[in-house]
């Protein structure tokens, strides 16, 4: 079976598990997965699994990548932050259904690998840094409609800076951890007088940590 046919067997089962945006398809379906893995694992790259990359850390499985960008709601106009660069592939998944994506890798061997492939995929509407994720974006006063993080609040503790950053009417995805075994991918939504949350399912992300790593 070649990729295209492994490719096509990924958005069948991403339908027949509730994927319903024919946009957040259509870019996934776009968007070469085996480009953003090591060697290794590349002959996985259409497998509905999370993979290892680099640096310890690791590709989404395609269902969650596809369920939490289906859950922004994207539009052509959306300014996004995303929390966690890792190997790109979700990146390049938001760069196709929205205005500006502007991600922050805490890892230097991660983001400048995943710097050059979005650049070999002429995908221009990224910005991308090197920095502390849990400090959000670093221009003051900056906000975002969409907020996603693909790393995990440890203890329950969302980042302060993510709620400041989120526009009012915005949409925050991200992974909360509430016990050692339990992690819930929780919606969170800005409204005129405060913050809305809801659970949404369970998940198993790598944690959010502070700072810029050490190892490269």
């Amino acid at each position: 079976m070649d990729t295209d046919e492994h490719k096509i067997e990924l958005i069948m089962s991403l339908r027949a598990q509730g994927i319903r945006d024919t946009r957040v398809l259509e870019a996934i379906e776009k968007v070469p997965r085996e480009n953003f893995l090591p060697d290794s694992v590349r002959p996985m790259a259409y497998a509905d699994q999370a993979l290892p990359i680099e640096c310890g850390q690791t590709i989404s499985q395609p269902f969650i990548v596809a369920y939490m960008t289906e859950k922004l709601q994207l539009t052509d106009l959306t300014k996004v932050l995303e929390v966690g660069t890792g190997s790109g592939y979700q990146t390049a998944v938001l760069s196709y259904l929205c205005r500006r994506v502007y991600t922050i890798e805490r890892y230097r061997t991660l983001a400048k690998a995943a710097e050059k492939r979005l650049a070999a995929l002429n995908r221009r509407n990224v910005t991308a840094m090197i920095g502390d994720g849990t400090m959000g974006w670093p221009a003051k006063g900056t906000t975002f409609e969409r907020i996603i993080v693909t790393a995990c609040a440890p203890a329950g503790r969302i980042p302060p800076a993510l709620f400041d950053q989120l526009a009012e009417g915005g949409r925050m995805l991200i992974p909360v951890e509430f016990s050692a075994d339990r992690q819930v991918l929780q919606l969170i939504e800005r409204t005129e007088t405060g913050f809305e949350r809801q659970s949404l399912l369970p998940v198993r992300f790598v944690p959010l940590l502070e700072g810029i790593a050490r190892a490269e």
